[in-house]
């Protein structure tokens, strides 16, 4: 270790804040230039012992100047950005500014290198202060409810609130009134070097006044402040022969002693440092059995770094300290560690931690940097996603356009004259809804519903198509019992949610299927006829099957219930799709040219001939390699609720494999697919949720966390989401701004219909996706109304309106 003392004269130390950080910077400069290193830019720690109020590794500011210091300027202000501006103004070096520690601080963790027990730092010289390892859940002042952080007491100030009073005396009270900050650091002036001889000699002229000492004479050495030093009482203390010693200091001082007075004046001496070391530990026992109790411990075993010049050159100081430590917390099994090497060493090690911890927190930012998509990124996801809606929609290109944008017949909405009961059954996920819905009037007030929700196995989803439509009859027919109508006949809608190509509003033939399906049979097939066929191996009930909907579409139609202006329908949860109404015109599926078609665009398919190659990451590529359709709904993986968590997993198995988070453990249950649910997404960022809670859930999941792993996850989860709710936004923005264009205007008022577990649980989610939707449509003026009963709502209305249109037809 290379070191170089530099002085700080009298005048700089009560000048201003600029010429101190001047010579400061200057000492600097000159210690690199020794070194030859002044053209490296190195990391630096800088162990500033005053009591701050420091806010992060590299920000703290000064609360007050105390051991003489007086520099105008700096209080209040951060002490890195003045010697930032120092090393600025000269010009001839640079260098990177890491930490800002206490003494204190440095002096535990140096000795925490040679001993780990050691959580206590302690300084006894020029000032005093302490730190130690507090539990973070003591610490309101800090986010965070795990594992420990290093507490600068600041003790010297300790009973400035008066609560020593009854232990002060009148030479502590004289030497606070003559010293620079009055009423301040008093616990300070009563035990360190700075103040110690002054107390001795404040004695000493008493005791002369009163005619105790010196024959009742004063010398004018005496009575001039600072002129009895700590060294002075160190010496006395120190000397086999003191009295001997003790003569040569009064002597100095201009006084004739008897033997008497130089007997007195060692004892003098004996008492105020015994004083000192005696408050010292005191305050450190208190320190210790916070700890002892912090840890629920028995008996407590640590260690206490020690630095100081009164501690190390006093010849009794040390021995009477621990001797009183030792009496007051008996439990404890206490080590005194001297620091070898100065508070600087642990500054060196402090900046050497957070060099590393600043690496990696880089190299994590690096990692998540494709995930976060710039203005510019997001409009070109949106221009993309205009030309592959033009794609879909054109007889010529349509066969090969991943964006499927397929006609729903859906050409009509409620008019309030619909009435009567009617069946809808929901299949979309995971769940499975079945809803009897009654009309009356047509009117909002009117409608009223009752449904029943039933889980579909996994083995039935990956069954055949005969088990899953059986087990979709096996439902009906429950809930037409739990209602009380079994036998009746009445017209249903049928919510299915996966990509189909819809011939007429009661013919859809599945192109595929999505969301963990699997059933073998179904692709390519008419879903309602697949339908009909189980209701009638049953041979218990006969329905009329009048119309089948996209989930995204059902939402549009429940909203447009309630709102005119809903015109387009959306879903982000498990899966994510969205439906507008396009223009006939533009429809060139379906013949016809006036009116309007709802168009279930099938967005999830949105990047699978690789337009958006250049937006996937690896962890996207991960996750779909991985999933039941890999190649397939590329959009969707990135943006919907069953693949985020899945998102999130693989980068957390990155970052623990680098060695950036878990300690670089990689638990069996994070390499278990599936175990992040996207719910714990949801939770994990909820602005409520404090850093224990997060911690909670990744110990259910199995995993050992810190609370810097916590933050870490936190991130991680944020950025993902976020992704996904501005991916979401950009898609609609080309969905809002092709209406806009279909209609020739200068600006739009439009209502989006919304439904999806990721809308509506996540705290964020929508919040970024409107605020993106504003930013790349700004033309268009975008509600957004949440879909309060699901998309089975939306069927069983269609379904109504397509009976009152037949109905009338036959009329």
């Amino acid at each position: 270790m290379e070191n170089q003392i530099y002085a700080i004269p009298e005048d700089i130390m009560r000048g201003s804040g600029t010429q101190l950080f001047d010579h400061i910077a200057e000492c600097l400069a000159n210690f690199m230039d020794k070194l030859q290193i002044k053209d490296k830019k190195l990391p630096l720690g800088f162990t500033f012992s005053f009591p701050c109020h420091q806010t992060k590794l590299d920000e703290s500011f000064l609360v007050s100047w105390t051991k003489g210091f007086k520099c105008s300027g700096v209080e209040g202000r951060d002490v890195v950005t003045l010697i930032r501006k120092a090393i600025q103004r000269r010009g001839d070096f640079d260098i990177d500014i890491v930490a800002v520690v206490n003494d204190t601080v440095g002096t535990m963790m140096t000795c925490g290198y040679d001993d780990h027990n050691c959580e206590i730092g302690l300084i006894v010289g020029t000032g005093s202060n302490a730190c130690y390892m507090e539990e973070m859940r003591h610490i309101d002042m800090v986010e965070g409810d795990e594992g420990r952080m290093c507490i600068n007491m600041e003790w010297g100030a300790f009973g400035d609130d008066g609560s020593l009073n009854d232990i002060r005396t009148e030479f502590d009270q004289e030497i606070d009134m003559g010293s620079l900050n009055p009423g301040k650091q008093l616990f300070e002036k009563m035990i360190s070097g700075m103040y110690m001889g002054e107390l001795v000699r404040l004695i000493l002229v008493k005791m002369a006044k009163e005619e105790l000492l010196f024959g009742g004479k004063l010398s004018p050495e005496l009575l001039n402040t600072g002129r009895f030093e700590t060294k002075d009482i160190s010496d006395i203390e120190g000397e086999k022969d003191g009295i001997r010693k003790a003569r040569e200091v009064l002597m100095r001082l201009g006084l004739d002693p008897t033997q008497e007075d130089c007997v007195a004046t060692h004892r003098i001496c004996q008492i105020v440092s015994t004083r000192s070391a005696s408050l010292c530990a005191a305050t450190l026992a208190a320190v210790l059995q916070r700890i002892k109790e912090n840890k629920g411990e028995e008996r407590l075993r640590s260690t206490i770094g020690v630095d100081g010049s009164v501690y190390k050159k006093h010849p009794h100081f040390a021995k009477c300290l621990h001797k009183t430590v030792r009496r007051l917390v008996p439990d404890c099994d206490v080590r005194f560690l001297r620091s070898e090497d100065g508070s600087g060493k642990g500054a060196a090690m402090v900046t050497a931690v957070a060099y590393r911890l600043a690496d990696q927190h880089r190299a994590r930012q690096k990692t998540l940097e494709p995930l976060q998509l710039s203005h510019d990124q997001l409009l070109e996801i949106k221009r993309r996603m205009k030309v592959e809606m033009e794609r879909g929609l054109s007889k010529e290109t349509h066969a090969i356009a991943p964006v499927k944008m397929l006609p729903t017949y859906v050409c009509a909405t409620p008019d309030g004259t619909e009435k009567g009961d009617f069946l809808a059954l929901d299949l979309g996920g995971t769940n499975f809804r079945v809803l009897l819905v009654r009309v009356r009037n047509g009117k909002w007030g009117g409608v009223e519903m009752h449904n029943k929700i039933y889980a579909i196995p996994q083995e039935v989803m990956h069954g055949t198509g005969d088990e899953l439509f059986d087990h979709i009859v096996q439902c009906i027919a429950d809930f037409l019992e739990y209602m009380g109508m079994k036998g009746v006949s009445l017209p249903l809608g049928f919510t299915f949610s996966f990509p189909c190509q819809q011939n007429s509003l009661n013919e859809s033939i599945l192109l595929k299927w999505t969301k963990g399906f699997k059933a073998s049979g179904c692709e390519g097939e008419d879903v309602v006829t697949l339908l009909k066929e189980a209701i009638h191996r049953r041979e218990e009930f006969d329905l009329d099957v009048v119309a089948v909907v996209n989930d995204t579409v059902g939402t549009m139609m429940t909203c447009g219930f309630e709102d005119p202006h809903c015109e387009v329908g959306l879903i982000v949860g498990t899966g994510s799709n969205a439906c507008y109404m396009e223009e006939m015109r533009n429809v060139e599926l379906v013949e016809g040219e006036e009116g309007r078609m709802c168009v279930n665009m099938e967005w999830g398919a949105f990047g699978d001939d690789g337009c958006l190659d250049d937006f996937c990451t690896e962890f996207d590529v991960a996750v779909d390699e991985l999933s039941l359709n890999p190649g397939k709904q590329r959009f969707e993986k990135m943006i919907s609720g069953m693949y985020l968590g899945e998102i999130v997993r693989n980068v957390l198995i990155d970052f623990t494999k680098r060695g950036l988070l878990f300690r670089g453990r990689i638990s069996e249950r994070l390499k278990t697919r599936g175990i992040f649910e996207t719910k714990f997404l949801s939770q994990i960022e909820s602005d409520c949720l404090a850093l224990l809670q997060v911690r909670a859930i990744l110990q259910h999941l199995g995993l050992e966390s810190t609370c810097d792993d916590s933050i870490i996850v936190k991130e991680v989860c944020t950025v993902v989401a976020r992704r996904a709710a501005q991916l979401c936004g950009a898609g609609m923005a080309a969905v809002v701004d092709k209406i806009r264009e279909n209609r020739g205007l200068d600006a739009l008022k439009v209502t989006v219909g919304v439904d999806g577990t990721l809308y509506k649980l996540h705290p964020h989610f929508a919040k970024v996706m409107h605020e993106t939707v504003k930013d790349l449509a700004p033309k268009c003026d975008v509600s957004f109304l949440q879909s309060e009963d699901g998309s089975g709502k939306g069927a069983a209305l269609i379904t109504a309106v397509a009976c009152r249109i037949r109905e009338a037809g036959q009329r």
